[in-house]
């Protein structure tokens, strides 16, 4: 017995007689499998997708650059999309130079390569991605360790941070960096104003120390803030923003900061073999991220304080602990047993959250969920919480 092949199971009723076998689907022709197809489709419901915005999907004008790109081969820099998105990042980022990668991780890591030396110390937040979410890398590809210092929501506390920066001696490792987050952490999407880390940001450089900052949702905190983005960059060395969250492009970072950095980061981009030829493929849908989905942001914004206001009136808690964007983050235990409880009820009406803890999940609204879809969500966890 053969499965199915629309349910992909051995016994079914999708046979055209009705017979309970998948092998009846051997008498079909393909025009009634087509047809049968675009019948099982029609019925699926829609995915309302919060888990993230990495989930986005690019828009018809960029998979139409994508298939209609000038390409060139990056490794020896002819690849023109690629040059037009480089230079077009530096310059919103007020930056010198800019380079196009991969992966946040790929350019965060690169970053923490050139700016640093084998056995150095890079000081971190306890909860950034940098710390907690890039396999080991700072230990594993830079050699470095880190060092965690006290913070408050994303802002280091200025005395800790002085006194670990002056613990020096021929036995401690030397100080090379201090990395920064904004927006802040990945479960709350907290944006930081520049001022709040430019203390910091002094301290490093009074010890000669650089400034990194991992931007992945820097343009998203810019539009919470209503600043610009170079505001947010300029006590910055280097800097690292994502193309495929909230911008909308299916993949890539860009890494930008002086043309000397730049250029070694080039050389190190290619050691952890990071080089690709004609990228101008997936640089042109990045193209269209900058001009024109950077903009948009705000209703990003707008649906998520929707979508806190909705659970706040169904009793839930939602984080208030600062300037917020497009992350929301619910306390559910006022209402409900446990958050995979929620979870699972959701998922059973097609829609899609993380569960960040016991009692914690994450709600991400991005370029593919519309006001629609959250008036959905609060209906759909109306009636999770009426039963």
């Amino acid at each position: 017995m053969i499965p199915c092949v629309m349910c992909h199971r051995k016994l079914c009723y999708h046979g055209r007689d009705g017979a309970a076998s998948g092998e009846s689907l051997r008498g079909f022709d393909r025009f009634s499998l087509k047809r049968l197809r675009i019948w099982y489709t029609r019925r699926m419901p829609e995915i309302i997708d919060l888990r993230s915005d990495t989930v986005t999907r690019p828009t018809p004008e960029m998979r139409k650059a994508m298939a209609e790109a000038e390409v060139g081969d990056d490794i020896l820099r002819d690849d023109p999309t690629v040059l037009r998105l480089e230079e077009l990042a530096a310059e919103l980022l007020g930056m010198e130079a800019s380079m196009f990668t991969a992966s946040g991780t790929m350019s965060n890591e690169i970053a923490v390569a050139v700016m640093t030396r084998p056995g150095d110390e890079v000081l971190v937040h306890a909860d950034s991605h940098i710390y907690n979410l890039e396999t080991g890398a700072l230990a594993a590809l830079a050699g470095v360790q880190p060092r965690i210092v006290a913070d408050e929501n994303g802002s280091y506390d200025i005395s800790s941070l002085e006194k670990t920066i002056a613990k020096q001696g021929v036995q401690l490792a030397r100080h090379s960096l201090l990395c920064l987050e904004n927006s802040f952490h990945l479960n709350r999407g907290l944006a930081l104003a520049a001022d709040v880390y430019a203390g910091a940001a002094a301290a490093a450089h009074r010890a000669g120390m650089g400034v990194f900052m991992d931007g992945a949702r820097i343009f998203n905190s810019a539009a919470a803030l209503a600043v610009d983005v170079k505001e947010l960059l300029k006590d910055c060395d280097a800097a690292a923003f994502c193309l495929c969250k909230g911008l909308a492009a299916p993949m890539g970072s860009i890494l930008a900061g002086s043309r000397s950095f730049i250029d070694e980061a080039r050389r190190i981009k290619q050691r952890f073999g990071g080089g690709w030829r004609q990228a101008g493929v997936v640089a042109a849908p990045a193209v269209i991220a900058l001009e024109k989905m950077a903009g948009r942001l705000s209703e990003d914004h707008e649906n998520a304080e929707n979508l806190r206001r909705g659970m706040e009136g169904l009793g839930m808690r939602v984080d208030r602990g600062g300037v917020l964007t497009n992350i929301v983050n619910l306390d559910v235990s006022p209402r409900i047993t446990g958050a995979a409880e929620l979870a699972g009820a959701l998922l059973d009406r097609s829609i899609k959250v993380k569960v960040c803890d016991e009692t914690r999940i994450r709600m991400v609204t991005h370029n593919d969920v519309s006001g629609e879809h959250v008036n959905r969500v609060i209906q759909a966890v109306s009636e999770v919480l009426e039963k």
